[in-house]
């Protein structure tokens, strides 16, 4: 099934997200459509999904006109989306879930889910999804989650799968699965538009690549292209792939971790008797696969998490016990790994989330009172400082694109005097061009004498930032290595191979 889409233009305010976008994907391609964070990309699918009306434009299906008004009006039409943030209720059952607003009901009004399971294992099976219709949703690992996901629109006769940067949130290896599944898929006749910022996917599974940049297409290319020229594209200018760590001088032990656990509610040991340290000017790597227990030792840092055994010094000074505000003003800025739920207030301005951490100091505040103007004159200069691009700093933080909220956390963190920057998963969900922003403040704060702690899954990040690295697996330390091991190397230990 081919989809068209003629002229669709989209403005909020003054603001125009899609400017006359012409775009066609043909049957039984996939089709990756690149842009920044905020470039237009989602808004242009959550129009063919019917979820934003066009101010003008139309959307052709096999040629015809269908005017798509609501999601159900895209389904009947054949399309369905996969969206960045799941649409799924986690106390309900993988089945539960897929018959959402398709219920059917047996003897006595109950629910009837055998016709749904039938259905979910029969896809699950011919696309090798290994998904039982019986799993509770909040049980299951993200990348099965996802399958979760596109198995609701198969089911639903989906011909058009829209993936709406589908591998944000995934690890490499959930991530190489997905792209396998998009191939499977494409081979059996399913249309798919991949929405996307990471080049490398794109140049692995996509047949035609189109470039939106500030709403506009503005180019079309092949995947033989390549990643630099993918990105120039992007962004409107040349981008600095790989940063440049240059020189730097190492000092004194600022952080100092020694025996560090940290338990569930039940008593198991999520992080068992983890111990390592960090130098004024060294970025220290804690790698590993998503789920080793990096995300608690990252929180444990600002006293997020409550069970908390051993020591975390910093300058000396012990941590543990701590409140949170009484950490983040030891010295600590911390960039956490989920922005949305642990660094912004989504019904707060963009103002105010600048000042989180600060609102009840000077110069913002003197005892209860709140001084606006100071506080709308620094965000202004944050805003230039960081490149933060919004319309307002007095509109809600929930306005801005992924990369942009992102700005907005490292520029509250990094505006204050700090001794320890703690990054977790920095750039996750960010395009190439808030990627290199973002490698560069890191190195310039660890270049300025600051001591960072960086936690990634991501191979080319860690191996880019790191002065050392530490390979977690299974709540524990396997091994610390210098930053010139190899990529298969670390992969390796993230799997917990140890070479004797």
């Amino acid at each position: 099934m081919s989809l068209e889409l003629r002229g669709i233009t989209k403005t909020f305010g003054a603001l125009v997200a899609n400017d006359s976008i012409d775009l066609k994907v043909e049957t039984g391609e996939i089709h990756a459509i690149l842009g920044e964070n905020g470039a237009g990309k989602s808004t242009l699918m959550n129009i063919v999904y019917g979820l934003v009306a066009p101010d003008s434009g139309e959307i052709l299906v096999d040629g015809v006109v269908k005017k798509i008004s609501e999601p159900s009006d895209a389904l009947a039409s054949g399309i369905g989306m996969v969206h960045q943030h799941f649409m799924l209720v986690p106390v309900f059952t993988v089945a539960e879930n897929i018959v959402l607003g398709h219920e059917k009901t047996g003897f006595a009004g109950r629910l009837d889910l055998n016709e749904a399971r039938e259905r979910i294992k029969k896809v699950s099976d011919q696309f090798n999804f290994d998904v039982n219709p019986d799993d509770l949703i909040e049980g299951l690992p993200v990348g099965v989650q996802q399958r979760v996901e596109i198995i609701r629109a198969l089911i639903y006769d989906a011909k058009v799968l829209i993936l709406d940067e589908p591998t944000a949130v995934l690890t490499p290896q959930e991530t190489d699965d997905l792209l396998k599944i998009m191939q499977e898929l494409k081979a059996q006749g399913t249309s798919i538009i991949f929405i996307t910022h990471k080049l490398r996917e794109v140049k692995a599974v996509a047949d035609r690549i189109t470039i939106i940049r500030r709403g506009k297409v503005v180019g079309n290319a092949s995947p033989s292209a390549s990643q630099s020229e993918l990105a120039s594209l992007m962004v409107g200018r040349e981008v600095e792939l790989a940063p440049d760590r240059g020189a730097h001088d190492v000092g004194a032990e600022v952080l100092v971790v020694k025996d560090l656990s940290i338990l569930d509610i039940t008593g198991r040991a999520l992080v068992n008797k983890v111990s390592f340290s960090v130098r004024a000017g060294e970025v220290l790597a804690i790698a590993g696969v998503q789920g080793n227990g990096q995300s608690e030792v990252a929180r444990a840092m600002v006293n997020l998490e409550e069970h908390v055994k051993g020591s975390i010094t910093l300058n000396g000074e012990e941590i543990v016990g701590k409140s949170v505000r009484e950490s983040l003003h030891a010295g600590i800025a911390f960039v956490p790994e989920s922005r949305e739920l642990d660094g912004l207030i989504g019904s707060m301005s963009i103002a105010e989330n600048l000042i989180l951490d600060l609102h009840d100091l000077a110069p913002y505040a003197k005892g209860i009172q709140l001084f606006p103007n100071v506080v709308l004159d620094e965000a202004a200069k944050r805003r230039d400082e960081f490149d933060i691009r919004l319309q307002n700093v007095t509109d809600p933080i929930s306005s801005l694109s992924g990369g942009n909220k992102q700005k907005v956390v490292l520029a509250r963190e990094l505006s204050r005097p700090v001794k320890l920057l703690v990054a977790s998963q920095p750039t996750r969900g960010l395009d190439v061009g808030s990627i290199e922003f973002v490698h560069k403040r890191i190195l310039e704060e660890r270049d300025a004498g600051r001591a960072v702690l960086l936690f990634s899954t991501e191979l080319d990040e860690v191996l880019a930032l790191a002065d050392r690295i530490a390979v977690m697996y299974r709540g524990e330390i396997l091994s610390i290595v210098p930053s010139g091991v190899s990529a298969q190397e670390l992969g390796l230990l993230m799997a917990g191979v140890v070479h004797a």
